[in-house]
């Protein structure tokens, strides 16, 4: 039995502090009576002088010169990774994915922050001709100010480090309010960048939908970041716009796999089943729709079910085990909910599908790794992000009518095609409703590469890549004359 963690509270100049009386617990989702942490709910007056204090280290820090910078965060990065052990370890009992995944989680979120460090050696700007003689016109980027983020609870290092670094590299301080169900790693973050950046420059404040109300809502916030739901979003959007803050959303998708046809279905498969099964499913960019030519359905179906049915389900201090349990109650029980309605809709459960007890472990939100085949395009479970082990089959007979079921959500995150076809490749690719787009393999993404979605699925510049300076970052014009 691990310690459970105690005595995060507010992070203010480099410490913690806690006036307030209020205070929320953490639980082990595989054991969900065990207490893996306690937290000092930030009051209103802590999340103001947060932010005053973040607004003083701003103004310094937008001094440093961009090179510097960079090697103030490398060494912040680095400092994050000779704890890796300790994040990951943290990201396991609180989230509850397997071990080896959060250590993955860990690798790849600092590989993504170095090369976001990059940027302060990039070019940024432009220099545009003139219609006047004796003048050069510039176009100059200045930070925003103090950014707000707002994170979610299925990857407590990931998504943090997606924002508290591209705001740090453009010269903005940041206030984090990460997931209530999984603070944990967040707030050892917070301790790792004591002594190396700047007092104030990175504060935390903690609590649940009040604390993230009042921070993306405060007249001092100059642009606000948020990663969830679209419920959440667009209430996140309401109260930004308040103060005309920026704002960047990243929310759901219903990301679907196109398989037209292939010479490798082993390969399609086992790729499938890595992007719709890794996490448990609780990712936005988790793989949710398999859109399979009805030539190919059979194999498919049976290939899938054979695969799901192989996963070990447990408690992610195993290492054997591939899918860990729903990170709460709510998401065991929602995740629950769409498969009793999936099969109210007709749809047919060839894997999976119940709720299962492994043993030392039965009181655990777990959930077997499930597979619907006899899906249409019209199904709840074919249009709503579910955010579990859960995978519909659909069939389709032409490419016009893949790529119709493709674009008939809402969302638009991420779509994937397996085919030879160049043809049909080009065509998915130049109709298909997806920020991401991917061809031959799933959903997994680039630490280099933009993550945007459109539709419901994101609002505002991406987090990732050279873009991300539309949204950390103003651009303002000046017309420089030679002499006067």
């Amino acid at each position: 039995m691990r310690d459970p963690i105690y005595g995060y509270a507010t992070r203010l100049k480099g410490a913690w502090q806690g006036e307030g009386a209020e205070h929320f617990e953490t639980v082990d989702p595989a054991a969900p009576e065990t207490v893996v942490g306690r937290y000092t709910v930030s009051t209103l007056s802590e999340i103001g002088r947060v932010i005053e204090a973040a607004r003083g280290a701003q103004r310094e820090w937008a001094r440093v010169p961009g090179l510097e910078r960079q090697e103030l965060i490398n060494a912040y990065i680095a400092k994050l990774r000779s704890r890796s052990d300790a994040l990951a370890e943290a990201i396991t009992r609180e989230m509850g994915k397997p071990l080896a995944d959060a250590r993955g989680e860990v690798a790849y979120s600092l590989i993504e922050a170095e090369f976001m460090a990059g940027e302060a050696a990039r070019p940024i700007g432009q220099v545009l001709p003139s219609r006047r003689r004796d003048f050069r016109n510039l176009v100059l980027r200045r930070p925003r100010g103090v950014i707000a983020a707002v994170t979610p609870w299925n990857y407590p290092v990931l998504t943090p480090l997606r924002k508290i670094v591209p705001a740090l590299v453009f010269g903005n301080a940041i206030v984090l309010k990460p997931s209530e169900f999984t603070p944990a790693a967040a707030c050892i973050a917070a301790d790792l960048a004591h002594g190396i950046l700047p007092d104030g420059l990175f504060g935390i404040v903690l609590g649940q939908a009040d604390t993230g109300r009042a921070l993306v809502s405060h007249a001092d916030i100059n642009a606000v970041t948020f990663t969830g739901s679209v419920a959440t979003g667009r209430a996140v959007y309401e109260l930004a716009a308040k103060s005309l803050a920026e704002v960047s959303l990243e929310l759901g998708g219903k990301n679907p796999i196109v398989l037209n046809d292939t010479d490798n279905l082993e390969f399609c498969l086992d790729e499938i089943v890595r992007g719709a099964m890794n996490n448990a499913g609780q990712r936005c960019t988790a793989v949710s729709r398999i859109l399979v030519k009805r030539t190919l359905l059979a194999d498919v179906e049976a290939g899938l079910a054979q695969r799901l049915e192989s996963l070990k389900v447990g408690n992610g201090f195993d290492e054997a085990v591939r899918i860990g349990p729903m990170a709460m109650k709510s998401q065991f029980e929602k995740v629950m909910g769409m498969i009793a309605k999936g099969r109210a809709d007709g749809a047919s459960v060839v894997a999976g599908g119940q709720a299962v007890k492994p043993a030392g472990w039965e009181t655990g939100y777990f959930i077997e790794p499930t597979l619907f085949c006899g899906v249409t395009p019209a199904m709840s479970i074919a249009r709503e992000e579910i955010f579990g082990p859960v995978l519909s089959v659909l069939a389709y007979d032409s490419i016009d009518q893949a790529i119709d079921i493709v674009n008939g959500v809402d969302y638009g995150l991420a779509a994937s095609i397996f085919s030879n076809d160049q043809r049909m490749v080009q065509r998915f690719i130049d109709h298909v409703e997806a920020g991401m787009v991917h061809v031959n393999h799933q959903t997994a993404t680039d630490p280099n590469m933009p993550f945007v979605g459109v539709k419901d699925s994101g609002v505002g510049a991406c987090s990732v890549g050279q873009s991300a300076a539309n949204f950390y970052t103003t651009e303002y014009a000046v017309y420089l004359r030679y002499a006067a």
